[in-house]
Formats: structure tokens, sequence, C-alpha cells
């Protein structure tokens, strides 16, 4: 009967305004290139201190599960990712929205979003404690040997050329060492630069690589529209057909268990997620020459694993108080100004609150399908405007996305030099996408080995192979290199004959 009066809270006037408001909200922040999730919670928090608590914390985790969703709007419509766990989506998304196939992309990408929200709900609710015990087993040779699997992807995501795909790969890892050395201190790579010894930032590069490089070769057919193929307008369709439903269920189930996982591990995030679940699903994929040229299974495989990564973020939160991702980390900060502490008792003393939230969190991601689709519709008539009409659009949202983040001009030039990084790199047949994933992945396994030596008695490897969790890792690590190989010198016969 509790579980009746949790759920029964949840539509109450009060409860529903807020999770309606949060995924409005979130949609829109989402959709802006720069715009996060993060940045999106964070601007809402201080609105929540004077509110009821139960309907603050549902805005909150509803803006941040809707804002991950977000992201594929402008990454569909104008590979232009909102947000850089939307990145993946870009790469086929696009490519359905020139063909006319908008509808096809957003109505996969939305119900992807919805399931792996809702089933990262459901893991928040059932397995919250056990699950929270595995982010306590991974420690620095755990993150060191898990992003060095992550490395392994690259390969893959180069679609039709592995050589590239490492070249760019190892590019992303060169530039992932500027910035601070954690050891002794000292500035490497900076030139001189104050704004880089912290790094490059993450989202300014996303940003050029993806959406200033494609406003660089839209200027080259200015006259052109996004839509090369006109589409039939009046066939909207809501949902997906059972064929599409048919081709991408076990991607969907698949990837949202891997982002259910990710979610779990502090400072993974949804980007890691959508980048490994993408690359999962290639490796599955019976016809791998689809991915990069307008699959749905990819588009499946990236949207389901991001907004996983949402609700299982929280159970670390709420059970140890240990924040799985940034945000999550900003709604501790929620929880701690209302007075509440993560632990036992927020699921004993304050179980009326905590579980009207979990309950809530899964409403507003079948609310953010509604919405989502809804607005979807409209929004298409931006793939009809010349490129000539799009381009300041775009070029406006990138530069306010850069300079949002921290009120700096240098991220805006960070985001420039990577457009053009980014505008020859595709002219040239390289992919943005390894590129990411080694900015994304170099700190982490940077960070795991230095911290690995210092911890290890002996021998460094030792210490790393020292750990189940690790040597299951290692294993991994060489299939998936083991599976690339073959793939790649099957393409290379096939090419050949």
């Amino acid at each position: 009967m509790e579980i009746l009066e949790f759920v029964w809270q949840v539509f109450t006037p009060l409860n529903l305004l807020a999770i309606t408001a949060g995924v409005v909200g979130g949609i829109c922040i989402g959709g802006l290139p720069g715009l996060t999730a993060n940045l999106g919670v964070a601007l809402l928090l201080p609105v929540t201190f004077s509110m009821d608590l139960t309907a603050a914390l549902l805005m909150l985790t509803s803006l941040y599960t809707a804002a991950i969703y977000g992201g594929s709007f402008s990454a569909i419509l104008l590979h232009t990712p909102g947000t850089s766990a939307s990145a993946a989506t870009a790469i086929d998304g696009f490519v359905l929205t020139q063909r006319g196939e908008f509808n096809r992309a957003f109505r996969v990408a939305t119900f992807s979003s919805v399931i792996g929200g809702f089933v990262s709900g459901l893991a928040l609710l059932l397995l919250a404690p056990p699950l929270s015990l595995l982010s306590l087993k991974f420690g620095p040779a755990e993150y060191f040997m898990l992003a060095i699997f992550g490395l392994t992807i690259i390969g893959t995501l180069a679609t039709g050329n592995m050589v590239k795909g490492l070249i760019a790969g190892t590019l992303g890892l060169l530039l992932s060492t500027v910035g601070m050395d954690m050891n002794s201190g000292f500035p490497r790579f900076t030139f001189g630069f104050f704004a880089i010894q912290s790094g490059v930032n993450f989202v300014p590069a996303v940003i050029g690589l993806f959406s200033m490089s494609q406003a660089f070769l839209m200027c080259e057919e200015s006259r052109r529209s996004i839509e090369t193929v006109t589409a039939n307008k009046s066939n909207w369709r809501f949902l997906p057909t059972w064929a599409e439903i048919r081709n991408i269920r076990t991607t969907v189930a698949r990837s949202s268990v891997i982002g259910v996982l990710v979610g779990l591990l502090p400072g993974a995030g949804g980007d890691i997620g959508s980048w490994v679940s993408y690359n999962e699903a290639q490796r599955f994929a019976r016809d791998k020459s689809e991915f990069g040229n307008g699959s749905i299974v990819g588009i499946s495989a990236s949207e389901s694993a991001n907004n996983a990564v949402t609700g299982s973020s929280l159970i670390p939160l709420l059970t140890l108080g240990i924040p799985g991702s940034t945000t999550a980390a900003i709604l501790l900060g929620a929880l701690m100004v209302h007075g509440l502490l993560p632990g036992r008792t927020l699921f004993e003393e304050h179980a009326h609150i905590t579980y009207t939230v979990i309950f809530g969190f899964m409403l507003a991601n079948v609310l953010m399908g509604v919405v989502g689709m809804g607005l979807g519709k409209y929004m298409t008539h931006v793939t009809r405007l010349p490129n000539y009409a799009l381009i300041p659009m775009i070029v406006v949202l990138s530069v306010v996305g850069s300079y949002s983040l921290g009120n700096n001009f240098f991220d805006v030039y960070t985001m420039l030099v990577f457009g053009i990084i980014g505008y020859f790199m595709r002219k040239v047949g390289f992919h943005p996408a390894p590129l990411i994933l080694g900015l994304i992945l170099g700190p982490i396994a940077e960070k795991g080995f230095r911290q690995s030596s210092t911890l290890a008695d002996d021998s460094v490897i030792l210490f790393i192979l020292g750990s189940p969790i690790a040597l299951t890792l290692l294993v991994l690590t060489a299939l998936s290199i083991v599976t690339a190989v073959i793939v790649e010198s099957r393409r290379m016969r096939a090419g050949s004959g």
C-alpha cells in the first residue's frame, strides 16, 4: 500500500507541474549546444530553495534526464550535439535528416531514450543498495583498465578505415595530455597559455569538431538545404514501426544495461556510456557498413545508453553519498541544502520523499517522449531552410554555447580551433569521433595509471592485474582488439576482391 501512496504523490498537481516544467526546460536546454544538463540543474537550483522539497527534487531530476535527451534534437537536425552525450547520435542521425528521414531518426531516438531512462529508474528503484556497492570496487587499477578497454573502440568508430580511426584517436590522446602534470604540477604543452593549464576544455572541443566544422562544410554549398530528399511532413509518426522496434530491441536492451553500469562509476558520464554502447552495437551488427550511414541501431544504442546513465548515477548518490556524475554532485548539494543526508535514513526516515522522486523520475522519462515528439514535428522545418540561413544560427549557437561554460572567450577560441581541425579531418576522410574518445578517456587512463604506480609496492603491472575486475577488463580488451582486426581484415579482403 505504501508503494501506491508514493505513486499517488507523483500525480498531485504541484508535483506534476514540477515534472512538466523540468522536462520542458530540460529539452530546451539540452537542445542548445553548450547548455549542458549540469548548467541547467545549477541554474535551477536557487529557484528550488523556496519550493516544496519533493517538488524541487522532481523538477531537478526531470530536467537532468530531459536535457540529456534534448541533446539529440540538434544532433539529428544540424549535426550539432546539444550535449556531449549526444555526439554519437549525430553520426547517423544527421545522415537520416539529409535523406529526409528525420522523423524516423527522431522517433527511434525518443523511443530509445524513454526506454533507457525508464530502465535506469527501475534500477534505481529495485537495485540501488546492491548496485551502489559495485562502484566502491573501482579503484585506480580498475579505472585504468576501463579506459584502456574504451580506447579499443577507436578502431571501429572510424567507419570504413581503422588506420584513420587510430590516427585520430592518437591525436585525441595527445591533446588530452595538455595541462598540468598531476604529479609534478608542471604545465605540459601549454606554450604559456594560462587558460589551458587545466587541460583542453572538452565541451568547446566537441562543439567545434561537430558543429563549427559542419558550418564550414555548409559554406561550400550555401544555397543547398540540409534535407536533400523531400519528405512528406503529413506522415509524421510518434512511435516507431514494429519493424523498427524489432530491429533495435536487442540493442536498446543491451545499451540500457551498459548505461546503467556506466552510470554507477563516478565521473564516467553519458558520453562514455553512449560511445561504448555505439561500439558494442556495431560489433554485434550483421551489416557494419550501415553505421555512419544512417543506422537506426546506432542512434538507439547511443540514446538508450546516455539516458540509462541518468538514473543509475543517482544510485551511489542516494545510498552512499557518492555522485556518479557532475549533475549528481549538484543534486547532492540540493539534498544537503534541504537538510537531507544520503544513506539508509533517506530510504527509511524520508522514504516518502525518496520513492516519490524515483517514481516521478520514471514518469518524467515517459513525459519527455510525449513532449519531445510533439516539439520535434515543428522543429523539422529547420531542415528546409537554405544553408546560408542556417550557418549563422549554428555559428551563434556554437559561440554562445562555448562562452556560456565559463564566461571565457578562450573557450570560444578553443571551439574555433577544433572547428578548423574537424573541417579538415572530414575533408580528408577522418571522422572526429575517435578524437573525441581519446580526449575523454586519456585523462582517465593517465590518472588511473599514475595512482596505480603510487600505490604499487613493486610492479605496477602486477598491481593492476591483481584486481579481478581489472583482469576481466584486460580479457575484454584483448577480445575487442582481436575482433576489430578480424573485421578490418575481412573488409580489406572484400574491397580487394
